[in-house]
């Protein structure tokens, strides 16, 4: 019986023992191994996809959200320059009026000193004609006694100093007038220049908003698109997911088998065996995964910082607006609206350097800060001047290499070069070193 049971087991062992080393079953695993693999590099692939699409996403609504922030400056800018140039326009009537006064007056006081000439002409001609103040003297001989020759006297002494008064006053009004009036044509003048950048510079705002839009719209678009591939990537990474987890699946229920064959025929040899015989029972060990951290540590790049007066206003480029009048309070800075003389004296408030009173500050103010240097001196950090509405209109910081920062009306704070076209024509010579 015993030799009979130990037939049957070492058949059975024998017959597992084949199966065990039948190259179907092992190649059937390693097939699977080698799609595991296969899918977890394209796994690989995809997500680093996914990750540099959502790198792109983050970058495009970063993109977006600077902007709106731009439209939203260049919305206000249009804003606050129509309504100075309404003003503008407003004072400009007034100013036209004014001019028509005065010359209505200058014509009724030419007409009145014209008659007045007319008389002392005559008065000149008699004098001339008979080789001295005959009406005068005839009155003065006409007298019928001393007494009333004084009285005489007297009245001709009157008339004429009468006379030339009267002259040199109207000759003073006549000059208080034309001065008044040239004061006011100028200041007309000035004013029509004004409008005149103001409506071109309205005309530039609507420009950079359409431009702007329009850029907005292509950026909402690309945005649309890679949302449209980061989503076909993560349900092809979802798929592979799924055939992964299935093949891994099937490797465990394989691999079970496997362990359950080895399990049953290490058993048949255990009966087969001769009873003094002990078996060695082995365990396999599993292996713990070694941990591995690839993570670093982020570092923080240091932030920038303003050294001097040419660099600092580098962070408004392309994030700010002209106003005329604007950057004279809180609120504008925060948003980056200024004009040429408030950006100036907001780049050397950040370097230590008042120049003076923020509300009041001017081109004017700005020209008397430093001191007068010959252009063939300037150096980066001074001022330059440019005549453009009217002399010493717009101002700047020079940044060398015959280029200036400073806020213009068509780009907001930007570089720009002032040694050929338009700022070459319109700068006038004057330095001013801080």
């Amino acid at each position: 019986m015993k030799k009979k049971m130990l037939l049957l087991n070492t058949t059975v062992l024998l017959g597992l023992g084949g199966v065990l080393s039948t190259p179907a079953y092992a190649s059937t695993i390693q097939d699977m191994e080698s799609q595991k693999s296969q899918i977890q590099n394209q796994r690989q692939d995809v997500q680093s996809n996914i990750k540099a699409a959502s790198d792109e996403l983050t970058r495009l609504q970063a993109e977006q959200d600077q902007m709106k922030a731009q439209l939203e400056r260049l919305t206000i800018a249009e804003e606050e320059n129509n309504k100075k140039a309404q003003k503008t326009e407003a004072d400009i009537k007034e100013t036209s009026k004014q001019v028509e006064q005065l010359e209505k007056e200058i014509k009724l006081l030419q007409e009145k000193l014209e008659k007045r000439n007319d008389i002392l002409k005559d008065r000149a001609r008699s004098l001339q004609e008979s080789g001295g103040n005959v009406e005068y003297l005839q009155v003065l001989l006409g007298s019928s006694s001393f007494s009333d020759f004084v009285d005489r006297a007297l009245a001709v002494s009157t008339i004429v100093d009468a006379d030339r008064g009267i002259l040199k006053e109207t000759k003073n009004m006549q000059d208080e007038l034309k001065t008044k009036q040239a004061d006011v044509k100028s200041k007309l003048a000035s004013l029509e220049d004004m409008k005149a950048e103001l409506d071109e510079m309205t005309v530039q705002l609507a420009a950079q908003k359409k431009q702007k839009d329009a850029l907005a719209k292509e950026l909402k678009d690309k945005e649309a698109k890679n949302e449209e591939l980061k989503a076909s990537l993560q349900s092809k990474d979802s798929s592979l997911a799924n055939e992964q987890s299935t093949l891994e699946q099937n490797i465990k229920d394989q691999k079970a088998a496997e362990e359950a064959a080895r399990k049953a025929a290490e058993q048949a040899q255990k009966e087969a065996a001769a009873p003094a015989e002990q078996a060695d029972s082995s365990s396999a060990k599993a292996e713990a995964p070694k941990a591995s951290s690839n993570d670093v540590a982020p570092t923080s790049a240091p932030a920038p910082k303003a050294s001097n007066v040419v660099t600092v206003g580098n962070r408004w480029i392309g994030n700010s607006a002209y106003v005329f009048g604007g950057g004279r309070s809180q609120s504008d800075i925060s948003h980056g609206l200024f004009d040429c003389s408030s950006f100036v004296h907001w780049a050397y408030s950040q370097v230590g350097v008042n120049l003076g009173p923020l509300g009041s500050v001017s081109t004017e103010t700005l020209k008397h800060a430093g001191t007068q240097v010959s252009s063939s001196q300037m150096q980066p950090g001074d001022l330059v001047f440019f005549d453009t509405y009217k002399k010493d209109g717009h101002v700047g910081i020079y940044v060398g290499g015959g280029k200036f920062i400073g806020a213009q009306s068509s780009t907001g704070v930007a570089i720009a070069n002032m040694s050929s076209g338009y700022w070459k024509q319109k700068f006038n010579g004057r330095v001013v070193r801080i």
